[in-house]
């Protein structure tokens, strides 16, 4: 299998760059196309290109993989899925600003055995495959491993997060505020890049409260390969939800019993936000 998995390894990277040309080719274009969709979140022009693009290729080198994309959904049938969001972050880059990417993963069984994040404003690539550890660079030719940090303790940690009020919407603003307070360091580095910064040992713990299997399943190879952890909020391995937490497998015991949910709480609950948590 691990042969199988460096030539598909090799092929998603050469997704990853007919995505990078369709995106930097629409990066900050006077004439970009941006809609809403039903859920009130943006989608573009450069969205719906690069997942076509991908699907198309896809149909025609991998035929019996199945396809699982945010903006047209699921279509094939068995063992193996490309699980593609065309742009992690569209919200910055409608805006114009680089922190966004291009994720893709190959699931086998539903399991996440390879990806690559591919953010190319930013002139980086993070990606992994299932024993061979995880990579950063600008392609697979000198790539540099990467390993999470050895931080403890969630008093001596640094926390990324994407919003606030998701966490209340999801019942667990105080849960999530006791965290903030914990951290030593709090920054809001959002998407992709929280989890990516974990996977580099930059960050320690990266948490969201609810996202789809698209934003997730790119994460996991990358952020396990490199010795982290990943799971739902309330533990359960993978790119499953509720939402996602990623560590560096020392913090996770200790992140997941602060998030946990208190049932006899209500959904819209309260969210004290410490002052470090605002500071730029």
């Amino acid at each position: 299998m691990a042969d199988t998995l460096i030539d598909d390894l090799r092929f998603a990277h050469m997704l990853a760059d007919a995505a990078d040309s369709i995106t930097m080719d629409r990066f900050r274009a006077l004439d970009l196309d941006v809609s809403l969709k039903a859920d009130s979140t943006a989608v573009s022009d450069a969205d719906k290109a690069v997942e076509e693009t991908l699907r198309r290729t896809l149909a025609t080198a991998r035929p019996r993989d199945g396809f699982h994309g945010e903006e047209t959904g699921i279509s094939g049938w068995g063992p193996r899925r490309w699980v593609i969001d065309p742009i992690d972050g569209t919200a910055n880059y409608v805006r114009g600003a680089p922190v966004w990417a291009t994720l893709i993963a190959l699931l086998v069984a539903e399991e996440p055995v390879l990806s690559v994040v591919s953010a190319p404003a930013l002139s980086r690539r993070w990606w992994a495959h299932q024993g061979g550890g995880a990579f950063t660079g600008k392609g697979l030719r000198g790539g540099r491993k990467i390993t999470v940090s050895t931080v403890d303790w969630v008093k001596d940690s640094f926390l990324s997060y994407s919003s606030l009020g998701g966490w209340v919407e999801s019942g667990r603003g105080r849960q999530f505020g006791d965290l903030l307070r914990c951290a030593e360091r709090t920054r809001a580095f959002g998407d992709f890049w929280s989890y990516m910064l974990v996977a580099e040992g930059c960050v320690d713990v990266a948490c969201e409260p609810e996202l789809a299997l698209h934003d997730m399943a790119a994460l996991v190879p990358i952020v396990e390969e490199a010795g982290g952890k990943f799971t739902s909020i309330d533990g359960d391995p993978g790119p499953v939800g509720p939402g996602a937490l990623a560590t560096n497998g020392r913090l996770h015991e200790e992140v997941l019993d602060m998030l946990a949910a208190d049932p006899e709480e209500e959904r819209e609950d309260s969210l004290v936000i410490p002052r470090r948590a605002l500071d730029v």
